[in-house]
C-alpha cells in the first residue's frame, strides 16, 4: 500500500477511534488498581525481563488479581515457574492447533510493531489482530506494558478507564531513531512510566520534556529468590551471566581472561547464558584462538543460577551497556563481589566502588583483568566486598521494591481524572 493511500486510511481509523473513545470515556468505570494485567512478549521464554516480571507479578498477586498476557507462545512449558496466584493467557498461541485465519495472517509481517523494534520479526499480522482485540476489550484495571512494541500499542489503543503504565527494561539510548520518534510522540499518554535506573529516568525526562506521562519515576527490579547457599568465596571460579550478544561484551571478557589465566592458571571462568548457534560458535572460536580451552567454559542456560553463583568467588560484568544489571544483584545476594565495567546505566547505580565491588572506568579488557586479578590475589578484600554485597542486595528485596509498586498503583488509583483521549493524527 502506497503512502498516499495509507495515510488517509490511518487518519480515518484514528478519527473513528477518537470518537469511540469519547463515547467510552463517558461510561468508563472509576480507576481500579485491584486488577493488574502485565503485557509480556513471551511468558514461557527465558531472559531477565521475563524473570523479573514474574517476580513482580507474584508480589502483586498477594493482594490483587494479576494476569500475565503473553503476546506469543512458542513453548509447551514455562522456563521459569509461574508464581502462585498469577494467571497466564496467550494472544498468539503457536503451540496448539491454528485455524485458517491464523495460518493466513501469520504469513504477513506486523504493521503494528515498528520494523526497528527487536521483536518485529517475531510477530505477524495475526499477532497484531490478537493484540488489537485484547487492548480494545479492556474495561478498567491496570495494564503494564513491558517492552516498547507493546508500550506503543498500549498508548494508541488502550480504552479510557484503563490505567496504563509503561516499563522500560533496557535504556532509552539503545532504541533506534524511528522508535525514539514514536516514543517521544506517544509515551506522554501513559498514566505512569517506570525506568529501572535514575540515569535512564533523567534521560526520558529530557527526551519527553513537556510530553511526559503523568508520573515518571524509577523503580528498580527486585532480587528474585534463588537456590543455593551464601558463597564461601574460596572456590577458584569466576562467573559471568548473560545472552551471548554484542552488548554483553564476552569478546572483551575472553581477552581479559587471557591476562588472568597467565597469572592464575588454576582459576576458571564459566559463562552462563544462551545465544544463537552462530554467536556461540564465534565465541568458542575466540576462546580457542586465545588458548583458553579448559580455562573458559560456555555453560549454556541454567535454571538454578543461584547454586552456580554460590559456587563462585567473583562475578564479572564485561557489558558495553546494561539496562539495569539484574545479575549483579543476584551475585550480590549470594555474597559474591562484582568486578564490572562502568558501562551505562545500571552497574554504577548498584555497585559502590571499593565497598561491594569494583567499577572499572576504562573499557579496556586489560583493566577488567586487573580488577579480577586484584580480588583473586587479595582474599581479605574479596571477603570484605562480599559481605558488603549481601547488605547491598537486601535493599532490593522483593518486599522493599514491591512496596514502591504498591505506592505507585495506589497513587494512580486515587487520581480520578481519566487519561486524555486525544490521539493526534499521523502517529504511526
Amino acid at each position: 500500500m502506497t503512502g498516499k493511500i495509507r495515510r488517509p486510511l490511518v487518519n480515518a481509523a484514528l478519527w473513528s477511534l477518537r470518537r469511540i473513545n469519547a463515547r467510552r470515556a463517558r461510561r468508563a468505570p472509576a480507576p481500579d488498581t485491584g486488577t493488574v494485567r502485565i503485557l509480556l512478549h513471551h511468558a514461557y521464554g527465558m531472559g531477565g525481563t521475563i524473570r523479573t516480571v514474574l517476580n513482580l507479578a507474584g508480589y502483586l498477586a498477594r493482594e490483587r488479581d494479576v494476569e500475565i498476557v503473553s503476546v506469543v507462545r512458542a513453548a509447551e512449558e514455562p522456563f521459569f515457574p509461574i508464581p502462585p496466584g498469577v494467571r497466564v493467557s496467550f494472544l498468539d498461541d503457536r503451540v496448539g492447533p491454528r485455524g485458517p485465519a491464523a495460518r493466513l495472517l501469520s504469513r504477513f509481517a506486523s504493521r503494528l510493531v515498528p520494523e526497528q523494534e527487536n521483536v518485529h520479526q517475531a510477530v505477524t499480522l495475526w499477532t497484531d489482530l490478537r493484540l488489537l482485540r485484547f487492548l480494545r476489550s479492556l474495561d478498567g484495571g491496570v495494564l503494564i506494558a513491558t517492552r516498547p512494541a507493546y508500550a506503543l500499542a498500549t498508548t494508541l489503543l488502550a480504552p479510557p478507564g484503563v490505567i496504563t503504565v509503561g516499563q522500560e527494561h533496557v535504556t532509552l539510548q539503545t532504541h533506534k531513531p524511528e522508535m525514539l520518534r514514536l516514543i517521544k510522540r506517544r509515551y506522554g499518554r501513559f498514566d505512569a512510566f517506570v525506568t529501572l535506573t535514575e540515569a535512564d529516568r533523567k534521560q526520558y525526562a529530557g527526551a519527553l520534556k513537556n510530553n511526559a506521562p503523568g508520573r515518571l519515576l524509577r523503580i528498580p527490579n527486585a532480587v528474585p529468590p534463588l537456590a543455593g547457599e551464601i558463597s564461601t568465596l574460596r572456590e577458584k571460579t569466576v562467573i559471568a551471566i548473560g545472552r551471548v550478544v554484542y552488548a554483553k561484551g564476552f569478546d572483551r571478557l575472553v581477552k581479559a581472561w587471557k591476562d588472568v589465566a597467565e597469572a592464575h592458571p588454576d582459576w576458571v571462568l564459566r559463562i552462563y547464558g544462551g545465544g544463537t548457534p552462530d554467536r556461540e560458535q564465534r565465541l568458542r572460536e575466540r576462546i580457542e584462538e586465545a588458548g583458553l580451552s579448559g580455562k573458559v567454559f560456555l555453560m549454556g542456560s541454567s535454571k538454578e543460577i543461584g547454586e552456580e553463583l554460590a559456587r563462585s568467588s567473583i562475578y564479572v560484568v564485561s557489558s558495553r551497556y546494561e539496562g539495569f544489571g539484574m545479575t549483579i544483584l543476584e551475585a550480590m545476594s549470594k555474597g559474591v563481589p562484582v568486578v564490572s565495567f562502568d558501562c551505562p546505566h545500571g552497574p554504577r547505580e548498584i555497585i559502590t566502588h571499593e565497598h561491594d565491588g569494583l567499577l572499572i572506568r576504562s573499557g579496556k579488557p586489560s583493566a577488567l583483568a586487573e580488577g579480577v586479578r586484584r580480588l583473586i590475589e587479595d582474599e581479605d578484600l574479596r571477603l570484605r566486598l562480599g559481605g558488603n554485597a549481601l547488605r547491598t542486595a537486601s535493599r532490593y528485596d522483593l518486599d522493599v521494591v514491591g512496596a514502591e509498586w504498591d505506592a505507585l498503583l495506589n497513587d494512580l488509583g486515587r487520581r480520578s481524572h481519566l487519561r486524555s483521549c486525544s490521539l493526534g493524527t499521523a502517529v504511526w
